[in-house]
C-alpha cells in the first residue's frame, strides 16, 4: 500500500507576473521598493553632482554676482571674462606644461612597470610572492604626510629637489602598488592555455605576452591608468614641498596661489578649476569603452 506525501511548505509568491499581452511586470510591492531605491539613488546623485554644477555655473558668473549674498541656482548673466583672466594669469601655461610632463611620465612609467610586475606575480610562483602582494596593499595604508620628511631628506641628498624627475619618481612610486594589484587581477583571469598555445605555435614568452595577454588585459590597463592619472593630476602636497620654483609649479599648486591685489579672484579661480579638469575628463572619455569592456569581461561564458 503506497501513501502519498503532500508538502505543507507554502509556495513562494512570484516576484513578477506576465500580463495578458506578454509584458513582464513587477508586483506592486516590488514596484514600490524599486521606486524608493530609484529616488534614493537620484538624491545621492544630486548631492554628489551639485558641487560640480556649482563650479561650472560659477565659472560663468560675474565676480559681483559670485560675491553677492543673494545666490541663485542659475546666474542672471553669463561671462567668459573669468576664463580670459585665468589663461592670462602669470605662469598658467608653464603650470600646464609642468603638470603634463610630471603626470604623463609618471603614469606611463607606472603602466610599464606595473604591467610587468603584475604579469610576474600572476604567472610565476616564486618564493615570497604572497608576502610581496601583502606589502603592496599595506603600503597604500601609509598616509603621505608620514612619508613626507623621509622623502624630502632622500631627494635632497641626491639633488632631486625642485627637479621634475624627483617629483615623477615620487608620483610613480605612489601609484605603482595599487596599479600593479589592479592589473594583476586581469592577468590571472586570462587562461594560461592561451599563452601556452601561442608558445607552441612558435612565440616566445614575451611574444605570447604582447600578442595574446596584452590585448586581453587592455581594459585593466585603462582602469589602472585612469586611477594613476587622477591620483597624479590631483596631488598637491608633494608638488608644493618638492618644487620650489614658481615656473615649475603644477596646476594644483598654481591654483592655490591664484590671488590678485584685491584678494582672491573667485571667478577666475572657478574658471581655472574647470580648465584643469578637462584633461582628465578627456582621457576618461577616450578609454571609457575599454573600462566598460573590463567591467563586463568574464560575465558570460561560452
Amino acid at each position: 500500500m503506497s501513501t502519498s506525501v503532500t508538502s505543507t511548505t507554502p509556495a513562494k509568491a512570484p516576484e513578477a507576473t506576465t500580463s495578458g499581452t506578454g509584458v513582464y511586470e513587477l508586483r506592486p510591492d516590488r514596484k514600490k521598493h524599486r521606486l524608493v531605491y530609484d529616488v534614493l539613488g537620484l538624491v545621492i546623485f544630486a548631492v554628489m553632482a551639485f558641487p560640480v554644477y556649482w563650479l561650472l555655473v560659477s565659472a560663468f558668473r560675474p565676480n559681483h554676482e559670485i560675491r553677492s549674498y543673494d545666490q541663485t541656482l542659475w546666474p542672471s548673466s553669463f561671462t567668459v571674462d573669468n576664463f580670459v583672466r585665468a589663461t592670462e594669469a602669470p605662469n598658467f601655461w608653464t603650470a600646464i606644461q609642468s603638470s603634463l610632463i610630471i603626470c604623463v611620465t609618471s603614469v606611463a612609467g607606472a603602466m610599464l612597470i606595473g604591467t610587468i610586475a603584475a604579469f610576474a606575480i600572476g604567472r610565476f610562483d616564486f618564493y615570497g610572492r604572497k608576502p610581496f602582494m601583502t606589502i603592496l596593499i599595506l603600503v597604500q595604508l601609509l598616509p603621505p604626510t608620514a612619508m613626507l620628511i623621509p622623502i624630502y631628506i632622500q631627494l635632497n641628498n641626491i639633488g632631486a629637489l625642485n627637479e621634475y624627475w624627483g617629483v615623477i619618481t615620487v608620483y610613480l612610486v605612489s601609484v605603482l602598488p595599487f596599479t600593479t594589484w589592479m592589473i594583476r587581477g586581469f592577468v590571472i583571469n586570462v587562461p594560461k592555455e592561451l599563452e601556452e598555445s601561442a608558445m607552441v605555435d612558435g612565440c616566445t614568452r614575451m611574444g605570447a605576452f604582447w600578442r595574446v595577454i596584452f590585448p586581453l588585459v587592455a581594459p585593466g590597463l585603462a582602469a589602472a591608468s585612469i586611477f594613476a592619472l587622477i591620483t597624479a593630476w590631483n596631488e598637491y602636497l608633494f608638488a608644493y614641498i618638492l618644487l620650489q620654483d614658481n615656473e615649475k609649479y603644477t596646476l594644483n599648486v598654481w591654483l592655490m596661489n591664484f590671488t590678485t591685489d584685491r584678494g582672491t579672484d573667485y571667478g577666475a579661480l572657478m574658471a581655472a578649476s574647470v580648465l584643469i579638469s578637462i584633461p582628465v575628463v578627456t582621457f576618461f572619455m577616450i578609454v571609457q569603452k575599454k573600462m566598460a569592456a573590463g567591467l563586463t569581461s568574464g560575465a558570460v561564458k561560452g
